[in-house]
């Protein structure tokens, strides 16, 4: 197939990372790759999805995987997965023998194996310098479902207009649903059977990286997880104490004991971020030392500091992302060209491993089966947000009123910018339209 083509298919489908920040998945396509990296890591605790779809639509996925490899003319394909992952990995090997590009590469059970900076070290030995993207190492990183959504672009001329997402935590019934776009998180609870506990909250994404979110909030191309969780769950707890809070706490206990920094995921691999220098800096009122806190632009946001190095209970990651915010703000950019250090000769021993990572959250009894359901999802109405991915938001092309089928554009974009189109997921309705969001009514 020619770039152009794949590229074009990507586009017009709106296929985005399905699992991170919902990068244009046509964007990071390039000729200068060599390498090709299936991500089924999936290293947050409770997430399921990846390891499922893999293991489901294996043929379907490597089959997309050489077609990819084969345009830009890649020598090989990768697909990174945990050795706990059996299914998948016997569903794998069942179709290497049609995928002559294709190997495994087992992962270890760390987090955060699943940032694409860690995958690539694990499966190549290469290293991507701090601030640069995967292909100046000559690698492209996609994941699971991503390549899934690409596979029915192209095979099926399918538009993203479902997302599958786990719904675990006080739930009767912990499972996975291919939900689609614009549904309600309270309608998916619903629908896993309701709350199990009497006072809880929403945990959107996973247990390190997720967000608070509510009910009322709704599924997009990039929602991995729903969590609920009891307020007074540590997960919980992490994110509901004040900024203020946060850096009196900083000023107040902050020993330098350099945990933070010495179990830092990206530090290991050479990264210019010591989260102590960070503290150290809030604790004490001196940003004296600007080489230690330009080092916040490497943070990954993983969250291995915060919530489970620093023995004092200190978030040093939630300062981090407000320093970065600020610096920003100020006009202070990430700098360019920088190298990476060598990787920590002890990082083997330094990495996290995750049965330990899983009981120090207090995860273990939520960490449990979801499988895949093949439940219809349908909602009486659907929020659709014209911003589902990085780049600019699409912009509506339709109006109140106006009639809509399944796979029908509702949204377009500036196609010389960074961007996807939205797509409906069911015949219906248009009932409302704004500039932020339109909804669709079966």
């Amino acid at each position: 197939m020619e770039l152009t083509k794949l590229s074009e298919i990507m586009r017009k489908a709106g296929v985005v990372g399905a699992g991170g920040a919902g990068f244009p998945s046509y964007a990071k396509l390039n000729m200068a790759a060599d390498t090709i990296i299936l991500n089924c890591a999936e290293c947050e605790p409770l997430l399921k999805l990846h390891r499922q779809m893999l293991a489901t639509y294996a043929s379907e996925i490597m089959e997309t995987l050489e077609e990819i490899a084969d345009t830009l003319e890649a020598s090989q394909v990768i697909i990174a997965v945990k050795h706990a992952y059996t299914e998948a990995i016997d569903a794998v090997k069942a179709n290497l023998s049609k995928c002559p590009k294709t190997k495994i590469g087992l992962l270890p059970e760390i987090y955060p194996a699943g940032d694409e900076v860690v995958t690539i070290y694990e499966t190549t030995g290469r290293v991507v310098n701090p601030g640069a993207l995967p292909i100046t190492v000559g690698c492209i990183v996609y994941n699971v479902e991503t390549i899934y959504n690409v596979y029915r672009a192209w095979k099926e001329n399918a538009p993203v207009t479902h997302k599958y997402i786990t719904v675990a935590g006080e739930v009767k019934n912990p499972c996975t649903f291919k939900a689609p776009l614009g549904i309600t998180y309270g309608e998916l609870i619903k629908m896993a059977g309701g709350e199990t506990h009497p006072d809880t909250l929403i945990v959107a994404g996973g247990p390190m990286t997720g967000r608070l979110a509510a009910k009322s909030d709704v599924v997009t191309k990039t929602s991995n997880a729903i969590l609920v969780m009891p307020r007074n769950a540590y997960i919980v707890q992490k994110r509901t104490t004040p900024l203020t809070i946060d850096v009196k706490r900083a000023m107040a206990a902050c020993c330098q004991c350099r945990y933070c920094t010495d179990l830092c995921s990206r530090n290991l691999i050479g990264h210019p971020i010591e989260p102590h220098k960070i503290m150290r800096a809030v604790a004490s009122g001196n940003s004296s030392d600007l080489q230690g806190l330009i080092g916040a632009f490497s943070c990954s946001s993983c969250g291995l500091c915060e919530m489970f190095a620093c023995g004092q209970g200190l978030n040093p990651r939630t300062l981090i992302g407000e320093l970065k915010g600020k610096m920003r703000a100020g006009g202070i950019m990430p700098p360019k060209g920088l190298e990476a250090d060598s990787v920590d000769k002890m990082r083997d021993y330094k990495r996290v491993p995750m049965s330990k990572l899983i009981s120090r959250l207090g995860l273990a009894k939520y960490d449990v089966e979801a499988p895949i359901l093949d439940t219809q999802v349908s909602s009486d109405s659907l929020k659709i947000m014209l911003s589902q991915s990085i780049g600019v938001p699409s912009a509506p092309c339709v109006k109140a009123g106006d009639r809509v089928k399944a796979g029908d554009v509702l949204g377009t974009f500036d196609e010389s910018k960074l961007g996807t189109a939205v797509h409906s997921p069911v015949n219906g309705t248009v009932k409302e339209v704004t500039d932020k969001f339109i909804i669709v009514e079966p």
